[in-house]
């Protein structure tokens, strides 16, 4: 079981602190979704504990010792930090022959990961003809060339079309389900929420979060619950005599704020009021992320008026 530590790190250039001493651990057997504003020190943190960067201060191990020490560091953990990385001129293929050789991975390996991600028909293809969704493939396929334990991604999805997107989905669960360590970097909350099981948050290089993804979203967003009625008078009365704070929408359908769907069908069965539709409103990853971070965004647009 391979554990990537971070403890205490910092990190400065030019005397702005991109990483503020950041603690947090990823644990095996789950995908740990990365998430924070432009400029939080996710893609910074990551080339620290891959030994890209140094720290002025803490550590980042993985397995309990530093990546760096790795002798064949393709077998332990597999990367993907800039899908532009491969050389232009060179094929598919070949970029992938260089990379299994340098760490004496069996050449057969790379026609699996070809086929894996989906590339084996422009593998004979040089890079420099590939589109972006091609070359995020290509990267993801080097990051698997070992079989590592460990495997850290930062914007996987960027560039992939929808069935691009849906396949790293599944690939993202299914390694978690072998027992690796996977660290997910993203902006997307719809496909962070699809995958992720735990979540950790920076702003400013700061800690954040680490939680469980459904703990994260409702330590942060109220619950409720929506209501339709044939009979909105009825239900009015009957929410307000029991203190609910209610809202009619323009189709109809009411929200009770701070409210549980067992609670609100249970009164409304008792009172004997018609119900049309009765459901959780459930809390979305991309509200409480926006609730958390709100203060820790560095660019943000002013806002438009209509």
């Amino acid at each position: 079981m391979t554990t990537i530590d971070v403890h205490d790190l910092t990190k400065e250039f030019g005397g702005r602190r991109a990483v503020d001493h950041l603690t947090f651990s990823v644990e095996p057997g789950r995908v740990t979704g990365f998430l924070g504003p432009n400029g939080a020190g996710k893609s910074t943190t990551m080339r620290l504990v891959l030994g890209l960067d140094r720290p002025a201060s803490g550590t980042a191990t993985i397995g309990g010792r530093p990546y760096e020490a790795a002798a064949e560091p393709l077998r332990e953990v597999g990367a993907l930090l800039d899908a532009q990385a491969a050389h232009g001129s060179r094929t598919g293929r070949d970029h992938l022959r260089i990379l299994a050789t340098s760490n004496r991975i069996p050449a057969a390996r790379v026609d699996e990961v070809l086929a894996e991600t989906g590339l084996t028909s422009v593998a004979r293809r040089r890079v420099r003809t590939y589109s972006l969704g091609m070359r995020q493939r290509l990267g993801i396929a080097a990051a698997l060339l070992g079989d590592p334990p460990v495997v850290m991604l930062d914007e996987p999805s960027n560039g992939l079309d929808p069935e691009g997107i849906i396949w790293i989905r599944t690939l993202l669960r299914r390694l978690a389900d072998e027992g690796r360590t996977v660290l997910v970097s993203s902006h997307l909350m719809t496909e962070t929420a699809a995958f992720a099981d735990q979540l950790v948050v920076l702003g400013r290089g700061r800690l954040l979060a680490d939680l469980p993804m459904r703990a994260f979203i409702d330590g942060r967003v109220r619950p409720a619950v929506r209501v339709r009625t044939s009979d909105d008078t009825a239900l009015k009365d009957l929410l307000a005599r029991h203190g609910h704070d209610a809202e009619q929408h323009a189709d109809g359908a009411w929200t009770v704020r701070d409210a549980r769907v067992d609670d609100i069908g249970r009164l409304i069965s008792q009172e004997g009021v018609p119900v049309l539709e009765l459901a959780a409103e459930e809390g979305t990853l991309e509200q409480a992320y926006l609730d958390l971070t709100a203060s820790e965004t560095e660019y943000t647009a002013p806002p438009q008026e209509v």
